[in-house]
């Protein structure tokens, strides 16, 4: 039989009170307002830390405060990660993020939604689904990206969408839920 934990790597329904995961939760929380509290000047410490959080990274990585996750071990960075302030990233499953991507501030990644039954809600469940968002992507601010989204290599996400659904590689996606609006173009 699944325990929670296995329940939420799995992608199946989980109890999100579960003792165990709560630890995990606990534990991110508590990483995060260290994070938080480092000297924003002082990147040393800050990738000291962000080593501590992430499952991987790349390289160093620059990140303004405030940083907020839900387990942090789930989230995968390449090379020259960059995101403004105020980024949360819901990881109760996997987030993948490529080599050159930059977010924008007041973003929100979550890798998690709750049933649309109310009697279901009721019981605490929860499930995950991966967000993988590629190479050399730029994430405006003020975006969400829901869970089970992947984002294609050199796109760009415009400042206040809602991403809802896959992004094709070197497109330009806006609005409420996010359409392609372009092909990238490359101006500079």
């Amino acid at each position: 039989m699944l325990n929670e934990l296995d329940k939420q790597a799995a992608g199946l329904a989980y109890d999100f009170f579960d003792s165990q995961l709560v630890k995990t939760k606990e534990r991110a929380l508590k990483l995060c307002q260290e994070f938080n509290q480092i000297d924003p000047t002082d990147l040393t410490s800050q990738n000291i830390k962000i080593q501590e959080i992430f499952g991987s990274t790349k390289g160093p990585v620059y990140m303004q405060p405030n940083f907020f996750c839900d387990n942090g071990l789930n989230i995968h960075v390449g090379k020259d990660f960059l995101t403004n302030y105020n980024v949360t990233i819901l990881d109760c499953g996997p987030v993948k993020i490529g080599d050159f991507c930059m977010i924008g501030p007041n973003t929100l990644i979550t890798t998690v939604g709750h049933p649309l039954n109310p009697q279901a809600r009721r019981k605490k469940l929860a499930q995950a689904q991966p967000v993988i968002i590629g190479n050399d992507v730029w994430i405006g601010g003020n975006c969400t990206i829901l869970p089970g989204v992947k984002i294609g290599d050199g796109a760009v996400v415009a400042a206040g969408a809602v991403v809802t659904q896959d992004v094709p590689s070197n497109t330009v996606v806006a609005g409420v839920p996010a359409r392609p609006i372009k092909k990238r173009i490359d101006e500079i």
